[in-house]
């Protein structure tokens, strides 16, 4: 199920390589603001949950935007999948929704 949401992105990190073992890997993660579970009371405001956005390619697309260190605010598209027992959100694509100059 694909679903679009405004999202505030605090950084993003590529990790490409092969392993010891020769498998190869290439991902992109960003560091999404997400608000805290506080339906037992124990939580307030929010944390940075990391998610996977496809490969290395993606950093490229994105990474200039955060030289100023701080977070920028994305409109986003994203997927729940399941493997049948477990789900998770996954980011399909970003669009930066404003960039301030200066």
């Amino acid at each position: 199920m694909k679903f679009p949401a405004r999202v505030i992105i605090s950084g993003v990190k590529r990790s490409k390589g092969v392993l010891e073992s020769g498998q190869a890997y290439d991902s992109t993660k960003v560091y999404v603001s997400t608000i805290l579970d506080d339906s037992k009371g124990n939580g307030a405001g929010s944390a940075t949950a990391e998610y996977t956005w496809g490969t290395s390619e993606n950093f490229e697309r994105i990474a200039h935007l955060f030289k100023a260190g701080k977070p920028v605010e994305f409109d986003a598209e994203l997927e729940i999948v399941t493997n049948g027992k477990t789900q998770r959100t996954q980011v399909v694509d970003l669009r930066p929704v404003a960039v301030a100059k200066g």
